[in-house]
């Protein structure tokens, strides 16, 4: 049997802390050159807090790190690069408004010999870099214009123009396609065998024995252990992570005769949806479900007033309603909960009581004289609502910028939940979040339908997801409905080929 490759990286006794609190705890990791090892734990176990350390974004309060087998310290991550380390994020850190090529070799561009950009040698660089992993995008193009899939290619391109030897890729497969998570995985099996080193942090259970040659679960910002991928078994990665098994739980289902909440007539908005006809009902999740750029998120915006259709209505409890901005939508109990909670869904500086109550101020409500906020009703509320839906931080005046990606979600529902929504809209409410946090997220909206009497139009990606939680699911291709399946007739199966228009 031959001796294992030594260790191209090793992090040991690593200790950092944030105003008091005590993130990482003497924590260990190592990665060998041509191996994927896969950092997977909730949200807050600290998977990111310990990469940024790597690529010295942060700096750790304790502990050391060796490259080849040398002690190395990192004061800022230019080092980290100058080192081989590259990180891949998952919000990408490009200037859109350059160009691929420009962001391909940014601080590094080719010049001649009067100091000015060489640009036929800056695209050749450009084409070859490109070349060398499968994308064929043009390298003049605004990054802008690109695609998420290919907007990735070229952070790897990038990192791997810098002679990146360890590649973190964060989350990589959260917004892609199936068929740009193939092309990601050839290209990391590639990487592998080129010797790169790759540390991969993911949510997605199921890719592990797609990728990984060993899986590191952390735990409270603790190392729980390592496993090769020959040992791992899921149900026990899940314990390991969350500290207990995930227990099963039936969704129920709405009152046979439960009334109409929300109906949508000939909704249509050009080149984005076309005749979108449907009905929610109180007590009810309705999935709506297809392809990345079917149409879905569209249909929700236009539902809220972001992007109002150019034609067709909407009923709200049988009375035809006219909503032209978020604030006609809030007027009639519609809560949205965005797809990117850090963009639309939050005030990323504002604190939890904060973001918590926006839309309830905005309605009006209990303010002291019709004029003051009263503060004392703020706190009852908040309070009340950050208990209920286990919001897990230091205080509510903490910014939600500091939260887990799942407690973040938490203060988003909130938010709706405060302002006495009645029809939620959730577009890809568990989208990078944990496992346990998805777990809770799913159990709020249940609640949300069944207990509270709530409806919900569950935009979801995630068919498990869709099939555990929805009474009926609703079938988009190309900006139509193109089928409706109920509870009963619903597969996986059923749902693409309606998506792929293959029924």
């Amino acid at each position: 049997m031959s001796e294992p490759k030594p260790y191209l990286l090793e992090m040991r006794d690593i200790c950092k802390s944030f105003f008091g609190v005590q993130v990482l705890h003497n924590m260990h990791f190592d990665l060998r050159a041509g191996e994927v090892h896969v950092l997977v734990g909730e949200n807050g176990a600290g998977k990111s807090t310990l990469m940024k350390i790597l690529s010295a974004a942060y700096q750790a309060d304790s502990g050391h790190i060796f490259i080849d087998g040398q002690a190395v310290q990192f004061h800022h991550p230019a080092q980290a690069r100058a080192a081989g380390i590259s990180t891949i994020y998952q919000h990408f850190s490009q200037a859109t408004h350059l160009s691929i090529a420009e962001n391909l070799f940014l601080g590094n561009l080719p010049r001649n010999p009067l100091g000015m950009i060489d640009y036929r040698r800056l695209y050749q660089l450009a084409r070859a870099a490109l070349e060398a992993v499968g994308a064929t995008v043009d390298p003049r193009l605004p990054v802008r214009r690109l695609g998420i899939g290919d907007r990735q290619l070229v952070e790897i391109a990038a990192a791997l123009t810098r002679n990146a030897r360890i590649i973190i890729m964060d989350e990589p497969t959260a917004a892609l396609t199936d068929r740009e998570v193939d092309r990601l995985f050839a290209l990391v099996h590639q990487l592998k065998a080129q010797g790169v080193g790759i540390i991969y942090i993911s949510h997605r259970l199921e890719e592990l024995h797609h990728i990984a040659d060993r899986v590191t679960v952390l735990r409270d910002g603790r190392s729980i252990g390592t496993q090769t991928i020959a040992e791992v078994e899921i149900d026990n990665l899940v314990r390991m992570m969350i500290g207990r098994d995930l227990q099963a739980f039936d969704a129920g289902a709405p009152e046979p005769d439960a009334f109409e909440v929300l109906r949508i007539e000939g909704f249509t908005r050009a080149g984005k949806y076309e005749d979108i006809n449907f009905t929610l009902r109180r007590g009810e999740i309705v999935a709506l479900t297809g392809l990345m750029g079917a149409g879905r998120t569209e249909v929700a915006e236009g539902i809220f007033g972001v992007t109002p259709p150019d034609s067709g209505a909407i009923y709200v409890r049988g009375q035809r309603v006219q909503i032209n901005q978020p604030g006609d939508a809030l007027r009639h109990d519609i809560g949205f909960l965005t797809e990117d909670r850090a963009a639309t869904g939050l005030g990323m500086a504002l604190n939890i009581r904060e973001n918590m109550t926006l839309p309830y101020w905005a309605q009006g409500r209990d303010y002291i004289y019709g004029l003051l906020l009263n503060h004392r009703r703020e706190r009852q509320l908040t309070d009340d609502y950050a208990r209920s839906l286990n919001v897990r931080a230091r205080n509510l005046s903490t910014a939600v910028k500091y939260l887990s990606g799942g407690n973040q979600q938490k203060v988003v529902l909130a938010k709706w939940l405060l302002a006495r929504s009645s029809i939620l809209i959730a577009d890809e409410p568990t989208l990078g979040i944990d496992i346990g946090a998805k777990e809770e997220v799913h159990r709020l909206l249940i609640d949300f339908a069944r207990q509270q009497g709530g409806a919900v139009l569950l935009i979801s990606s995630d068919l498990p997801e869709a099939l555990k939680l929805s009474d009926r699911i609703l079938v988009m291709a190309h900006g139509r409905l193109v089928g409706e399946l109920s509870r009963a007739e619903a597969t996986e199966k059923r749902i693409m080929a309606f998506a792929f228009q293959v029924e």
